[in-house]
Protein backbone atom coordinates (compact mmCIF):
# COMPACT_ATOMS: atom_id res chain seq x y z
CA UNK A 1 0.00 0.00 0.00
CA UNK A 2 1.42 3.52 -1.02
CA UNK A 3 1.33 6.53 1.23
CA UNK A 4 -1.29 8.05 -0.29
CA UNK A 5 -3.10 4.74 -0.39
CA UNK A 6 -2.83 4.95 3.93
CA UNK A 7 -3.22 9.00 4.23
CA UNK A 8 -6.33 7.99 2.04
CA UNK A 9 -7.68 5.39 4.19
CA UNK A 10 -7.01 7.20 7.31
CA UNK A 11 -8.75 10.16 6.55
CA UNK A 12 -11.19 7.98 6.25
CA UNK A 13 -11.46 6.68 9.33
CA UNK A 14 -10.63 9.91 10.81
CA UNK A 15 -7.63 10.04 12.03
CA UNK A 16 -4.67 12.51 10.98
CA UNK A 17 -2.49 13.31 8.32
CA UNK A 18 0.07 15.48 7.75
CA UNK A 19 1.32 17.33 4.34
CA UNK A 20 2.68 19.72 2.93
CA UNK A 21 1.93 22.26 0.72
CA UNK A 22 3.15 25.72 -0.98
CA UNK A 23 3.31 27.30 1.90
CA UNK A 24 3.78 25.68 5.24
CA UNK A 25 2.78 22.03 6.74
CA UNK A 26 -0.63 20.93 7.04
CA UNK A 27 -2.80 19.13 9.52
CA UNK A 28 -5.68 17.10 7.15
CA UNK A 29 -8.73 14.75 8.14
CA UNK A 30 -12.04 14.60 6.81
CA UNK A 31 -13.76 18.30 6.91
CA UNK A 32 -17.32 17.18 6.31
CA UNK A 33 -17.40 14.77 8.99
CA UNK A 34 -17.30 16.57 12.40
CA UNK A 35 -15.56 13.99 15.05
CA UNK A 36 -12.55 14.47 12.73
CA UNK A 37 -12.52 18.27 12.97
CA UNK A 38 -12.71 18.23 16.50
CA UNK A 39 -9.47 15.98 16.21
CA UNK A 40 -7.98 18.43 14.84
CA UNK A 41 -8.76 21.27 17.14
CA UNK A 42 -8.21 18.85 19.90
CA UNK A 43 -4.70 17.97 18.76
CA UNK A 44 -3.66 21.54 17.39
CA UNK A 45 -5.32 22.82 20.95
CA UNK A 46 -6.99 25.29 18.79
CA UNK A 47 -9.41 27.27 19.99
CA UNK A 48 -13.14 26.50 18.92
CA UNK A 49 -13.99 29.89 18.02
CA UNK A 50 -11.48 29.95 15.26
CA UNK A 51 -12.83 28.19 11.96
CA UNK A 52 -10.81 26.10 9.87
CA UNK A 53 -10.45 26.05 6.24
CA UNK A 54 -10.88 23.11 4.33
CA UNK A 55 -8.81 21.97 0.95
CA UNK A 56 -10.10 20.53 -2.46
CA UNK A 57 -8.25 19.36 -5.56
CA UNK A 58 -10.08 22.04 -8.15
CA UNK A 59 -12.38 24.73 -8.40
CA UNK A 60 -15.54 23.00 -9.50
CA UNK A 61 -15.02 20.24 -6.62
CA UNK A 62 -15.04 23.16 -4.69
CA UNK A 63 -18.27 24.42 -5.92
CA UNK A 64 -20.15 21.56 -4.65
CA UNK A 65 -20.03 22.10 -1.14
CA UNK A 66 -20.03 26.09 -1.51
CA UNK A 67 -22.56 28.74 -3.38
CA UNK A 68 -19.83 30.81 -4.92
CA UNK A 69 -20.96 34.07 -6.60
CA UNK A 70 -19.70 34.92 -9.93
CA UNK A 71 -17.18 37.34 -8.51
CA UNK A 72 -15.85 35.06 -6.16
CA UNK A 73 -15.94 32.26 -8.77
CA UNK A 74 -13.77 34.74 -11.42
CA UNK A 75 -11.66 35.53 -8.28
CA UNK A 76 -11.34 31.78 -7.79
CA UNK A 77 -10.29 31.22 -11.43
CA UNK A 78 -7.44 33.59 -10.81
CA UNK A 79 -5.98 32.78 -8.13
CA UNK A 80 -6.76 29.42 -7.15
CA UNK A 81 -4.66 26.53 -7.45
CA UNK A 82 -2.33 29.08 -5.11
CA UNK A 83 -2.02 30.06 -1.73
CA UNK A 84 -4.69 31.70 -1.46
CA UNK A 85 -7.99 30.70 1.35
CA UNK A 86 -11.48 32.33 -0.24
CA UNK A 87 -14.31 32.50 1.87
CA UNK A 88 -17.92 31.59 0.46
CA UNK A 89 -21.23 30.43 2.01
CA UNK A 90 -20.94 26.93 2.42
CA UNK A 91 -23.51 25.01 1.33
CA UNK A 92 -25.04 21.84 4.18
CA UNK A 93 -22.72 19.35 3.18
CA UNK A 94 -20.32 21.62 5.54
CA UNK A 95 -20.60 21.08 9.13
CA UNK A 96 -20.91 23.82 11.78
CA UNK A 97 -17.75 22.39 13.76
CA UNK A 98 -15.49 23.38 10.79
CA UNK A 99 -16.74 27.22 10.75
CA UNK A 100 -17.15 28.66 14.46
CA UNK A 101 -20.92 28.25 13.59
CA UNK A 102 -20.08 30.94 10.85
CA UNK A 103 -21.97 30.95 7.05
CA UNK A 104 -18.86 31.33 5.45
CA UNK A 105 -16.16 28.29 5.10
CA UNK A 106 -12.24 29.14 3.66
CA UNK A 107 -11.25 26.94 0.15
CA UNK A 108 -8.04 26.67 -0.51
CA UNK A 109 -6.97 24.70 -4.15
CA UNK A 110 -3.27 23.92 -3.02
CA UNK A 111 -0.68 24.58 -5.92
CA UNK A 112 1.55 21.34 -4.44
CA UNK A 113 1.69 17.83 -6.32
CA UNK A 114 1.59 16.02 -2.69
CA UNK A 115 -0.87 18.23 -1.39
CA UNK A 116 -3.57 18.18 -4.47
CA UNK A 117 -2.60 14.45 -4.69
CA UNK A 118 -3.98 13.65 -1.31
CA UNK A 119 -7.29 15.73 -2.35
CA UNK A 120 -8.00 14.13 -5.19
CA UNK A 121 -7.93 10.53 -3.30
CA UNK A 122 -8.75 11.49 0.35
CA UNK A 123 -12.38 11.92 -1.97
CA UNK A 124 -13.68 14.49 0.23
CA UNK A 125 -12.61 17.94 1.54
CA UNK A 126 -10.09 17.60 3.93
CA UNK A 127 -8.64 20.36 6.75
CA UNK A 128 -6.63 23.23 5.61
CA UNK A 129 -4.78 24.41 8.74
CA UNK A 130 -1.25 24.33 9.82
CA UNK A 131 0.16 21.35 11.55
CA UNK A 132 1.32 23.08 14.39
CA UNK A 133 0.20 23.68 18.06
CA UNK A 134 -1.63 26.81 17.98
CA UNK A 135 0.83 29.78 19.22
CA UNK A 136 3.90 27.58 18.05
CA UNK A 137 5.94 28.48 14.53
CA UNK A 138 4.34 27.00 11.59
CA UNK A 139 6.19 24.34 10.05
CA UNK A 140 8.22 24.44 6.77
CA UNK A 141 10.14 21.37 7.27
CA UNK A 142 9.07 17.84 8.44
CA UNK A 143 12.17 17.75 10.97
CA UNK A 144 10.40 20.78 12.28
CA UNK A 145 7.00 19.33 13.50
CA UNK A 146 5.91 19.57 16.88
CA UNK A 147 6.22 16.17 18.60
CA UNK A 148 2.48 16.43 19.20
CA UNK A 149 1.02 16.70 15.84
CA UNK A 150 3.96 13.88 14.55
CA UNK A 151 2.52 11.29 17.40
CA UNK A 152 -0.73 11.91 16.89
CA UNK A 153 -1.11 12.15 13.01
CA UNK A 154 -0.86 8.62 11.27
CA UNK A 155 0.57 9.23 8.53
CA UNK A 156 2.96 12.08 7.41
CA UNK A 157 3.48 12.79 3.74
CA UNK A 158 6.61 14.72 2.22
CA UNK A 159 7.95 16.05 -0.80
CA UNK A 160 6.59 14.08 -3.54
CA UNK A 161 4.84 10.81 -4.18
CA UNK A 162 7.18 8.15 -4.75
CA UNK A 163 4.71 5.86 -7.01
CA UNK A 164 4.53 8.97 -9.69
CA UNK A 165 7.84 9.84 -10.91
CA UNK A 166 5.83 12.64 -12.96
CA UNK A 167 5.12 14.48 -10.15
CA UNK A 168 7.14 17.81 -9.29
CA UNK A 169 9.78 18.65 -7.01
CA UNK A 170 8.07 21.44 -5.11
CA UNK A 171 9.99 21.11 -1.87
CA UNK A 172 14.32 21.71 -1.32
CA UNK A 173 16.22 18.25 -0.47
CA UNK A 174 15.49 19.14 2.94
CA UNK A 175 11.80 18.96 2.60
CA UNK A 176 11.46 22.66 3.14
CA UNK A 177 7.96 24.02 1.82
CA UNK A 178 8.50 26.47 -1.08
CA UNK A 179 6.72 29.74 0.41
CA UNK A 180 7.28 29.18 4.41
CA UNK A 181 4.18 31.81 4.83
CA UNK A 182 0.93 30.98 5.18
CA UNK A 183 -1.88 31.85 3.10
CA UNK A 184 -3.92 34.92 2.16
CA UNK A 185 -7.48 34.53 3.48
CA UNK A 186 -9.64 36.62 1.42
CA UNK A 187 -13.72 37.63 1.13
CA UNK A 188 -14.34 38.69 -1.78
CA UNK A 189 -18.06 39.60 -1.01
CA UNK A 190 -16.59 42.58 1.76
CA UNK A 191 -13.71 42.88 -0.09
CA UNK A 192 -11.38 41.88 2.83
CA UNK A 193 -8.12 40.61 3.55
CA UNK A 194 -8.72 38.84 6.91
CA UNK A 195 -4.72 37.57 6.68
CA UNK A 196 -1.99 38.82 4.73
CA UNK A 197 0.15 36.39 3.05
CA UNK A 198 1.33 35.50 -0.04
CA UNK A 199 0.29 36.88 -2.91
CA UNK A 200 -1.31 39.43 -0.78
CA UNK A 201 -0.57 42.81 -2.77
CA UNK A 202 -2.03 41.08 -5.84
CA UNK A 203 -5.33 40.23 -4.29
CA UNK A 204 -5.36 43.58 -3.45
CA UNK A 205 -4.89 44.46 -6.72
CA UNK A 206 -7.48 42.34 -7.87
CA UNK A 207 -9.80 43.54 -5.59
CA UNK A 208 -9.39 47.09 -6.24
CA UNK A 209 -9.21 46.46 -10.24
CA UNK A 210 -12.15 44.22 -10.76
Amino acid sequence: MSEFDRAAEAIENGDLVVYPTETVYGLAADALAPAAVERVFEVKGRDRSKPISMAVPSVPSALQHVRATERERQFMGTFLPGPVTVLCRRRESVPEELTAGRDRVGVRVPDHAVALRLCERAGTPITSTSANVSGRESARRSADLDPEIREAAAVVLEDVDEGDSSARQTESDDGETDAGTESTVVDVSSETIHRRGAMADEIEAWLEES
